[in-house]
């Protein structure tokens, strides 16, 4: 077989810039055009070397030295190529414009009128480049290269279809799995583990993935959750991507024992699987804390561990462990002919069994290197079974523990192939990828210009990327076919070829800054903070073309990034030659200016950033492909410059709510394939008019400012139904417009049927839809959001649409009533629907799924919301079997009792302000609410007790786990009367969270003992908070919050809380605690305290547990010195809050014992006025807000910091604040600078959403 050199792919390149006439003319005009030809000339002999050159690499290490020199100069050479277009677009663009001066004219005059400025500036380089590529001619006759013709390709035809592979001789082992996986055997814990060992390739992850889909495996178990781990064994990461996996919600946690709460809480009481995919880690401590959430769950739940290491299976008590071993030679024969044949056997292929016979000796029984070799064989004809059989490729040693049958398989890749995957080599282990994400940094990288049909690149790459996946280079992710990633053997192939032109930096990359210069590709594993240090050695990687930050496991939602002002501006400065820069999630509010000397940059990701403005400099990035500023929620302005933009294909803006106007003359960009956002102008605005223009349009597309369209007509030549929309939202700014109009104008809106999966309505004026809305041709169509049509007299039939899974209607007065016209004449009405929604509906007044046309309704709804419809009435409703989740908010009680009554099996019930809601009334909800197992209520004040007996309601609420009683202003107590101890021990004894915030009235609050996590914020009238009195009263409490309760007497001994870890008592005046004694639960890792009866500065010696890590201490006026709560501060602490001590003037003495303190905060303490830090030399997050009289902190605490905060502080933000400050240097290199009061609200908000996740699933 004969191989392409990656070398061969970029002169390919070189070769088609040299000969493009453009570039000819103006390298002439600049006096250039000489050296540029004898590069071509000797380029072409060097070409003619390297099919001989190809064949020799895989045995001989010179020859490959002299290829990675050939690719080094190739990369130099298509930069100096890639220099001069670039000048020669400026000058082009200079001329269109009408700026010419004279000298600028003098450019297009004969060759000897030249601007020496380029020519002087390449010159250099050019020389050195031809001479070294002489040199390299030279060494050829030390290789023996010869010039010789590279051997034709032949290929047979494919088959039409490939029987399904993955039970080839594993049909023995799944079967014994599958009796594990629903047999009753022995456990201490609630879950057992089911380990896969074996080696790299044998198809572990394989056979998981088997089990994991089995229909039986679905049926058996109530949850289910895949996560990769590798060698990076990070708790966090891996338990939010668990909790991420099992809820379908992607929440903010910054600390790891509240997620794990959340999980505990998640997995109580439920049958679950969970496969650990790839485990490396041999640390018996992190395993265990992985799984400490997984105890609470339903005894027979099961762990699937994939690992090829024995040792941490030993360390859990598996002494005799079944390894997956290598197929046998028959099945191994079964599973080529598979992939090579689409064929069972070789039957029909008699002459190819012997060949096939030695391939599979040579897979030594690796179905991962069967199905690579027999997908590379797919296309052969017989001969090349022979080549490939006698490959050198299966004896080489030098490549480590790369399979030779993987090797052989990339070897015979085209060159275009080898450099897209090579590529793939920045991705970590067990990355996630989406395709067209990757074609974009393939494109931006050049590598997709060379389509002999001249087809776009997109479509080029999306090619080569299913040609990838079908020779087993990529592969579908275990949880989600819409994303990829590479196998671990495929990955450690990728570094191996790739190794001398990429570089992924990760934790454990240590690297000599010399080394670094020679990389032209680089990625690195996002932390959280990047300090100026880590990133200096970048600076020295000049050639980059690369600067990519990635990923290790799943990335989560809250997930913000810092980068330092100076490490920003020092690596923009330096490497020049970058074409692909990603700065996705860092936390940047500005774009330094200098990026437009970026000049060769084609790929720029600046979404979900904090920036406000694009500067006029990104106008000179005249080869920019694909801008990203999806998620930009403050970004105001885009540049005047950029229509220069020309090259532009992808420009993504969705999400960036402050953006109003798009920049004149965008609509000349006609290469966009991707605008996610148009706004629709006025006189001096984008016309809708001007769409027509965008002919490749596809993807998604949200038109905004539609009211400011005066005809129809201009509509008409936008047709939308030309364009592969996936996602379309069509939104007017008011619903002023009258008359049909505005109908005719969104039936001319009408997208194309077989693309669309989202469709948004939003301030539609028009009394009705177009008949296209609810069509059931739009067959791909999962949701739909109808918001703010207010002249609508009724819904469109939305009920025909087979795949719509969410609706969300809001807003629309005109509508009286919702019944048959929602479904019309179908037998089956919303067959998929999982989530509804009705917003905002003030005029609605009945609704009905009763005729006699439709026989079911709903069959699959799951989730109901009905919000703020007050004079919803009238309501008769099928049987909703799937419901579980009921959210109604201020509504008629009839709305509640009509519900419940259709669903028998709501699990969480929030209900809003409800008028009507008596206690009778409640009291016969209740009785619908059996499978309940939380419930939410606020604001119903008509309340006053929640139930007559806690013995009857504990035969009804059997499964409530969660309670939550918010501004009920009447609610007295739960019960009318109380039972003795006898029957409370029983009482509600599934109850695990309990949660009372603003009941001004409620007196006292009797708490079952399985209570693990117990809020009372702001009940001034309550005094009594008691347990039955039995031997585990608070035994299982874990979380204890008792804020603002005036009233509230002393509890008990907290040393009788053994498992409590976090508690806050605050404001609590008439509270006399035992904490004055030095009394604290033993395993405490949060406390929070301040403001009750005794001062803190009059405490006792305090002995705190060693677990105590985190202190927050509520301001008391008698406290002038740190120093006085000396005794509160315990040297374990890494987080202290100090916070509205109104007489504290310093904290200099007091804080010097905290070694191990990480975060400082010092909030509304409006008399300090010093801030001595020298002593913590370990602190990396300091937060001082609303402390006025503070002028500056010691320069000795900055260098360590990583993130500083400082908010309502005038005169240390005067001090501090902006680049042009003096003192900006001794803070510029600190990743996370926020001075801003604007947007401390963000930080609070993200702050309070994870609070109320927690409290949300465990508390």
């Amino acid at each position: 077989m004969a191989a392409e050199t990656v070398a061969g792919a970029l002169l390919q390149v070189i070769f088609e810039k040299l000969a493009d006439e453009a570039l000819k003319r103006y390298a002439r005009a600049q006096g250039i055009y000489s050296e540029l030809e004898n590069l071509g000339t000797e380029l072409s002999h060097i070409q003619a070397l390297l099919n001989d050159a190809s064949d020799k690499e895989i045995k001989e290490g010179a020859v490959k030295l002299w290829l990675n020199d050939l690719q080094h100069l190739a990369y130099d050479i298509d930069d100096v190529l890639d220099d001069v277009a670039t000048e020669a677009m400026h000058h082009e663009l200079t001329l269109e414009s009408g700026a010419i001066t004279s000298k600028v004219r003098k450019l297009i005059a004969p060759t000897c009128c030249t601007n020496l400025s380029l020519s002087h500036r390449l010159s250099p380089t050019l020389d050195r480049i031809t001479i070294e590529l002489r040199h390299l001619e030279k060494r050829k006759e030390g290789l023996r290269l010869i010039k010789k013709d590279g051997k034709t390709k032949y290929k047979r035809g494919t088959e039409t279809s490939l029987l399904e592979p993955d039970l080839v001789g594993r049909q023995g082992e799944k079967e014994k799995l599958l009796n594990k996986l629903f047999g009753g055997e022995s456990s201490t814990e609630n879950f057992s583990i089911i380990p896969i060992v074996g080696m790299g390739g044998v198809g572990k992850t394989t056979l998981a993935r088997l089990l994991y889909n089995d229909t039986q495996v679905n049926d058996h178990f109530e949850l289910k959750a895949w996560v990769c781990i590798s060698d990076d064994f990070d708790t966090f990461k891996i338990s939010g991507t668990i909790l991420q996996c099992v809820t379908g919600e992607n929440k903010e946690f910054k600390d790891l024992n509240q997620l794990q709460l959340a999980l505990a809480e998640v997995f109580k009481d439920k049958l679950f699987l969970l496969v650990v995919d790839d485990v490396w880690s041999e640390n018996y401590n992190d395993w265990e804390i992985l799984v400490r959430p997984f105890r609470s769950c339903t005894p027979g739940s099961r762990i699937i561990m994939t690992t090829r290491k024995e040792e941490l299976l030993k360390m859990l008590g598996f002494d005799h462990l079944d390894h997956l071993e290598s197929l046998s030679n028959k099945d191994a024969l079964s599973l080529l002919a598979l992939h090579a044949l689409g064929a069972e056997n070789f039957d029909l292929h008699p002459t190819l069994r012997p060949k096939g016979e030695g391939i599979v000796g040579r897979c030594c029984g690796l179905p991962l290197a069967l199905k690579a070799i027999g997908r590379l064989l797919r296309t052969k004809i017989e001969k090349d079974w022979d080549d490939v059989l006698d490959s050198e490729i299966w004896d080489i040693k030098d490549g480590g523990e790369i399979v030779p049958a993987l090797r052989l398989s990339y070897h015979d890749l085209s060159a275009d192939l080898k450099q897209l995957f090579a590529y793939c080599s920045l991705f970590p282990k067990d990355f996630v990828f989406d395709r067209d994400d990757l074609v974009l940094l393939w494109m931006a990288e050049g590598y997709l210009n060379r389509s002999p049909t001249k087809k776009p690149p997109e479509c080029l790459g999306q090619e080569n990327f299913k040609k990838l996946l079908s020779l087993s280079f990529f592969q579908y992710a275990p949880n989600d076919k819409s994303f990829f990633i590479m196998h671990d053997l495929m990955n450690d192939m990728a570094n191996f070829v790739a190794r001398e032109y990429f570089l992924r930096f990760e934790k454990k990359t240590d690297m000599m800054e010399e080394t670094l210069a020679k990389y032209r590709h680089l990625s690195f594993i996002r932390e959280e903070y990047v300090g100026y240090q880590k990133f200096k050695a970048f600076e020295r990687a000049t050639s980059l073309r690369t600067l990519l930050p990635v990923f290790a496991g799943v990335e989560q939602s809250w997930d913000q990034f810092y980068i330092s002002n100076k490490t920003l501006d020092n690596l923009i400065h330096k490497l020049l030659l970058l074409r692909v820069l990603s700065l996705r999630r860092f936390n940047i509010s500005e774009v330094p200016e200098f990026i437009g000397k970026l000049k060769h940059l084609r790929y720029l990701n600046l979404s979900q950033t904090k920036i406000k403005v694009i500067p006029e400099s990104v106008g000179n990035l005249y080869n920019l492909q694909t801008l990203i500023l999806f998620g930009c929620e403050r970004l105001t302005q885009l540049p005047k410059s950029f229509t220069k933009l020309k090259k532009l294909r992808h420009f993504d803006i969705k999400d960036t709510p402050l953006l109003k106007k798009l920049p004149m003359g965008i609509s000349e960009l006609r290469s966009l394939r991707t605008l996610s956002k148009i706004i629709i102008g006025k006189e001096d605005g984008f016309a809708i008019a001007k769409l027509k223009g965008f002919e490749n349009l596809q993807g998604e597309l949200s038109l905004r400012g539609l009211h400011n369209v005066q005809s129809a007509r201009h509509s008409q030549e936008v047709n939308l139904f030309l364009r592969r929309l996936t996602k379309l939202e069509l939104k007017w700014d008011d619903d002023s417009q009258r008359g049909t109009r505005v109908i005719e104008f969104l039936n001319e809106l009408k997208p194309h049927n077989d693309t669309l999966k989202s469709l948004g309505i939003e301030l539609y004026a028009g009394i009705e839809f177009p008949c296209w809305v609810g069509d059931p041709s739009f067959r791909q169509l999962g949701h739909v959001s109808i918001r703010g049509c207010r002249k609508c007299t009724s819904i469109p039939p939305l009920g025909q649409l087979p795949s719509l899974k969410e609706l969300i209607i809001q807003g629309m007065d005109e509508v009286r009533v919702i019944g048959i016209e929602l479904t019309q004449t179908i037998t089956v009405a919303f067959p998929s629907l999982e989530v509804l929604e009705f917003e905002d509906m003030m005029e609605w007044e009945a609704w009905s799924t009763n005729n006699e046309v439709v026989d079911v309704v709903f069959p699959c709804l799951r989730e109901l919301y009905i919000k703020k419809c007050p004079k919803l009435s009238n309501i008769s409703l099928d049987a909703l079997p799937l419901l579980r989740l009921l959210e109604i908010n201020e509504c008629g009680d009839c709305v509640l009792r009509s519900v419940v009554r259709a669903a028998s099996s709501i699990t969480k019930l929030n209900i809003t302000s409800i008028a009507g809601l008596t206690n009778e009334v409640w009291k016969g909800v209740m009785k619908n609410l059996g499978e309940v197992e939380e419930v939410s209520l606020a604001e119903c004040n008509e309340i006053r007790y929640l139930w007559e007996s806690e013995v009857e309601t504990s035969k009804v609420l059997v499964n409530l786990k969660k309670l939550s009683v918010k501004y009920c202003d009447n609610l007295v107590s739960f019960g009318v009367k109380e039972e003795d101890d006898h029957f409370r021990c029983i009482f509600l004894s599934s109850l695990m969270v309990l949660e009372i915030r603003n009941c001004k009235k409620i007196e006292c609050c009797c708490c079952p003992n399985s209570i693990e996590n117990l809020i009372i914020c702001d009940c001034e009238s309550l005094a009594n908070l008691s347990f039955p009195a039995t031997p585990e009263r608070w035994k299982k409490l874990k979380l204890l919050h008792l804020f603002d309760c005036k009233k509230l007497l002393e509890l008990i001994d907290y040393t009788n809380m053994p498992m409590l870890n976090d508690l806050r008592i605050m404001n609590c005046p008439s509270m006399d605690t035992s904490f004055s004694r030095g009394l604290w639960p033993p395993n405490l890792i949060i406390l929070a305290v301040g403001r009750l009866k005794k001062p803190m500065s009059d405490w006792g010696p305090q002995y705190f547990p060693a677990s105590l890590v985190a202190l927050i201490l509520l301001g008391e006026s008698n406290v002038g010195n740190i120093g006085q709560l000396s005794h509160l501060l315990p040297s374990s602490l890494t987080h202290l809050w100090i916070r509205g001590f109104d007489k504290l003037e310093s904290v200099s003495m007091g804080l010097q014992r905290l070694t191990s303190l990480h975060h400082l905060i010092i909030d509304n303490c409006t008399k300090m006025k010093h801030l001595q830090e020298e002593t913590l030399t370990s602190l990396h997050h300091l937060q001082i807000s609303f402390c006025p009289k503070i002028k500056h902190f010691s320069k000795t605490v900055l260098p360590s910091l990583l993130s500083l905060r400082i908010y309502g502080c005038p005169k240390l933000e005067k001090r501090y604040n902006g680049r042009g400050s003096h003192y900006w240097p001794q803070i510029s290199h600190i990743p996370c600078i926020d001075m801003d009061l604007r947007y401390i609200n963000d930080w609070l908000e993200r702050k309070r959403k994870q609070r109320a996740y927690v409290e949300t699933l465990s508390q």
